[in-house]
């Protein structure tokens, strides 16, 4: 069954879903940079300025994450509360999570225009559900 077969409820649970996974994306990245100057249990932090750029790069990008987690979230679950049922409802939620892989990607390899592209279809994917969610209450 394709995605855009399921009904449009169950495309923002499962897209909420999947954005939940995709914050620990980077972090893979961070994990072998870790492995790389070898990992101290003691103070895992502290050693972020020995990690090459690549693995702080992927640091920020698993930070950010969270927060576009955050705002997505709470956008598809009121677009599934508000019972918003359209097609561009759909595509924002299933927009989100290509743009938030390529988001991390980019950030990693250190391309910040198409990185900054990927963050903009995000944030206009979290906020094109919130617009709707607020105009379907709104009559």
């Amino acid at each position: 069954m394709s995605l855009l077969q399921l009904p449009i409820p169950a495309i923002f649970l499962y897209s909420i879903a999947a954005a939940a996974v995709l914050i620990y994306v980077p972090f893979l990245f961070v994990a072998y940079g870790r492995a790389q100057v070898g990992f101290d249990l003691s103070a895992p932090r502290a050693m972020f300025d020995k990690l090459p750029p690549y693995a702080q790069r992927a640091t920020w990008a698993h930070q950010n994450s969270f927060e576009a987690f955050i705002i997505f979230s709470a956008a598809s679950l009121m677009a599934y509360v508000c019972g918003v049922n359209t097609p561009l409802a759909a595509m924002a939620a299933i927009a989100f999570i290509p743009a938030r892989l390529l988001y991390s990607i980019f950030y990693i390899a250190n391309i910040p225009i198409l990185r900054s592209l990927m963050f903009g279809i995000g944030s206009f994917s979290s906020a094109t559900l919130f617009y709707l969610s607020i105009m379907k209450v709104s009559g």
